[in-house]
C-alpha cells in the first residue's frame, strides 16, 4: 500500500462517522487502515451497501499491500508470509516476521524423527515481554521414496500441529504427502524448470500455496510466476536460490535485493511474492557441525534484514536459534512504537505486607530488567508499571511522561491498599528523585517516598542497607 495519506482513503468510505467499526470519524478510520490496525471488512456499511460496491473495490485496491500475502497451515499456528509494503522498516514498519522451518527428513529412525518434532515444536525463550518460539517444520524427502515420505509427514503430523513445508522435487513424493496433509495446507517445496506442471497441478488439485525455484535467473523465476499465476495459482513462494558463501552469496543479496524493489517500488506485480531463504544450504559448505550452525545462524541474520520471508533451518543449537530470534524480534518490532507492558501492579516472588513496592516504566525493556534484577536476587517485591507511552525513566522524567501527579493516579487505578503494608513505602528510580517531595505532599502520609537506586543492577545492596524503612 503505497498511500500514505488518510484524506485519500476517506474519499472512498462512506463519510458517515456511524462509528460502526469502532471509531469516532471516517477519518480515524482511514488512519487505521493505514497503520492496519483497522481492516476494510470492519466498515459494515461499505461492505453491506450495494451503493458502496464501487468504492468497496477501490478502497481493496488501495490498501492491499504490494507484497502478495500468501497463509500456509490451518487455525491459531497458520503462518502469514509476505503482505509487506516498504524496503526498510524505517519507512513505517515490517508486518509479518519470517517464520523459521526447521526441518526434519524422512531418512530418520521414528524415535529421532518423534524427539526432533516435539523439540522443534516445543522450543521457545522469553525476550522483552514476549515468547520467541519456532512457527514451522520443513520435511524434506532424501529418500525420494513416496511410501517413506507420506509414513514421515504422517509422523510429524501426530507430534506436532505446526504448519508444514513439503519439500521435494518428485511430484509423485511430493503428492504422496498431500495425501496425508492437504487438510492442513501445506506449502509445497518445490516446482522447477524440470517438473513444474506436474507440481502446478498438485497445488491446483489439492489447493496448497506452493514455491517456485529457478536459481540465480530472476527472468525465469519470473517468467515462472506469470505461468502459474496465469493458471489461477497465485498464492506463490519464490525461491532465488541461496548461495551459502563466496561471490554468489553477494548475487544472492542482490537477487532479494531486486525483487523487493521490484515489488515495492515499481509495483510489478507479477513478480510481488514473498521470497523464500535456505540458510540450511550453510551446511553444504562444511562437516563442522559447529561452523555449519554458526554459518547458518549468520545466513539467517543477513536474510531477516534483507527481506527474506520464511526461512528453512536446521540447527537446533541455542548459539545458533537465539541470535536469529533476538534479531527477528527487533527488525520485525514497529519503530514507531516502543514495546510496551501494561501497566499496572505486578508481583515479583510472593509479596507480602513487608514487602517493597518499587515504581517503574512501562517501557519494556526497562520493567523487564528491572523485574530480573529483582526476581534474580530473590527478593519479594511488587512493582508498578506507569504508563508513559513506552518511554524509559531518564527520558520520561525529562519528557514529563513520568510525573508524581502520573504516579499518584496510578496506584489509585490499581486501587493498591497503603494500610495492608506493614511498610508502606514506594521506591522511586534514582533518576526520578526530584519527585520525592511533591509525592509526600500528594499522598499525604499514607506511604513513605524512598529513592532508589539509578541502576536496578544495585537494588539487592540497597535493599540490605535501606529496608526495611527505619
Amino acid at each position: 500500500m503505497k498511500e500514505t495519506s488518510p484524506l485519500n482513503l476517506y474519499k472512498q468510505l462512506p463519510q458517515t462517522n456511524c462509528k460502526k467499526c469502532g471509531e469516532e470519524t471516517c477519518m480515524a478510520y482511514a488512519a487505521g487502515l493505514i497503520s492496519r490496525t483497522r481492516k476494510v471488512e470492519e466498515c459494515t456499511p461499505l461492505v453491506e451497501e450495494k451503493k458502496y460496491a464501487k468504492k468497496l473495490e477501490t478502497l481493496k485496491s488501495i490498501v492491499a499491500p504490494e507484497l502478495k500475502m500468501v497463509y500456509i497451515g490451518v487455525g491459531e499456528k497458520q503462518v502469514k508470509v509476505g503482505g509487506e509494503d516498504v524496503m526498510f522498516r524505517h519507512q513505517m514498519t515490517f508486518f509479518n516476521k519470517p517464520p523459521f522451518a526447521y526441518d526434519v527428513a524422512d531418512n530418520m529412525e521414528e524415535a529421532k524423527l518423534v524427539e526432533r518434532v516435539k523439540k522443534i515444536s516445543t522450543w521457545r525463550k522469553f525476550y522483552i515481554g514476549k515468547w520467541q518460539n519456532v512457527e514451522m517444520i520443513a520435511v524434506r524427502s532424501v529418500t525420494d521414496d513416496p511410501a517413506k515420505f507420506a509414513a514421515c509427514v504422517k509422523t510429524v503430523m501426530a507430534n506436532s500441529d505446526f504448519p508444514l513445508i513439503l519439500c521435494s522435487f518428485t511430484p509423485a513424493v511430493l503428492k504422496a504427502g498431500l495425501e496425508v496433509a492437504a487438510k492442513a495446507k501445506p506449502l509445497i517445496y518445490a516446482a522447477n524448470k524440470d517438473n513444474w506442471k506436474e507440481v502446478a497441478q498438485l497445488a491446483f488439485d489439492y489447493k496448497v500455496p506452493v514455491t517456485l525455484s529457478v536459481p540465480f535467473d530472476l527472468d525465469a523465476l519470473k517468467s515462472m510466476a506469470v505461468t502459474f499465476a496465469g493458471m489461477g495459482l497465485t498464492d506463490l513462494v519464490l525461491d532465488p536460490g541461496t548461495a551459502p558463501n563466496g561471490k554468489m552469496l553477494q548475487q544472492t543479496l542482490l537477487n532479494f535485493i531486486n525483487l523487493r524493489r521490484a515489488a515495492v517500488e515499481e509495483a510489478q506485480r507479477d513478480i510481488a511474492y514473498p521470497v523464500m531463504v535456505l540458510p540450511i544450504n550453510a551446511w553444504l559448505t562444511t562437516e563442522d557441525p559447529v561452523r555449519a550452525a554458526y554459518w547458518e545462524s549468520v545466513l539467517t541474520a543477513a536474510f531477516v534484514i534483507r527481506g527474506g520471508a520464511i526461512m528453512i533451518k536446521h540447527s537446533l543449537e541455542a548459539y545458533s536459534m537465539m541470535p536469529d530470534m533476538h534479531l527477528r524480534f527487533n527488525i520485525y518490532t514497529d519503530p514507531r512504537t516502543p514495546v510496551q507492558v501494561k501497566p499496572g501492579i505486578y508481583k515479583v516472588g510472593n509479596p507480602g505486607v513487608e514487602s517493597p513496592v518499587f515504581v517503574t516504566t512501562n517501557f519494556a525493556l526497562t520493567y523487564y530488567t528491572v523485574e530480573s534484577d529483582i526476581a534474580s536476587n530473590g527478593i519479594d517485591a511488587y512493582i508498578i508499571a506507569i504508563n508513559t507511552d513506552g518511554i524509559g525513566v531518564q527520558a520520561s522524567v525529562a519528557g514529563g511522561q513520568l510525573s508524581p501527579t502520573k504516579i499518584l493516579d496510578s496506584f489509585n487505578e490499581a486501587a493498591f491498599k497503603w494500610e495492608d503494608q506493614k511498610y508502606p513505602a514506594m521506591v522511586l528510580p534514582g533518576m526520578a528523585a526530584k519527585f520525592s517531595g511533591e509525592l509526600e505532599d500528594l499522598f499525604q502520609g499514607k506511604t513513605k517516598i524512598m529513592v532508589g537506586p539509578e541502576d536496578s543492577g544495585r537494588i539487592v545492596g540497597w535493599m540490605k542497607d535501606m529496608w526495611p524503612p527505619k
